[in-house]
C-alpha cells in the first residue's frame, strides 16, 4: 500500500522495461505508431515508443515522435 502512495504521489521512473517489441505490419498498437517498435514497463505497464537506430524510448507527442522518426529514416 505504501509503494502504490509513492506511485500516486511521484509517478514510476520506467527503469525496468521489456525487450523491444517490433509489430507485424497491419497490426495496430498506439504505443507502436511512431516507430512500429515499443517496449513495456515491467512495473507499471505502459507501453512506450521505441527507436532501433537510437536505441531508446522516444517520448513526445506522437506527432514530434513521427516526425523525429521519419528524420532518423531519412538520415540512413
Amino acid at each position: 500500500m505504501f509503494s502504490r502512495i509513492l506511485d500516486v504521489l511521484f509517478g514510476c521512473t520506467h527503469s525496468h522495461i521489456s525487450f523491444p517489441i517490433t509489430i507485424k505490419k497491419g497490426a495496430r498498437s498506439r504505443a507502436a505508431f511512431p516507430t512500429g517498435t515499443y517496449v513495456v514497463c515491467l512495473d507499471c505497464g505502459r507501453e512506450m515508443p521505441y527507436d532501433w537506430k537510437q536505441m531508446k524510448i522516444v517520448r513526445g507527442t506522437p506527432e514530434r515522435v513521427a516526425v523525429a522518426s521519419l528524420a532518423t529514416k531519412e538520415a540512413a
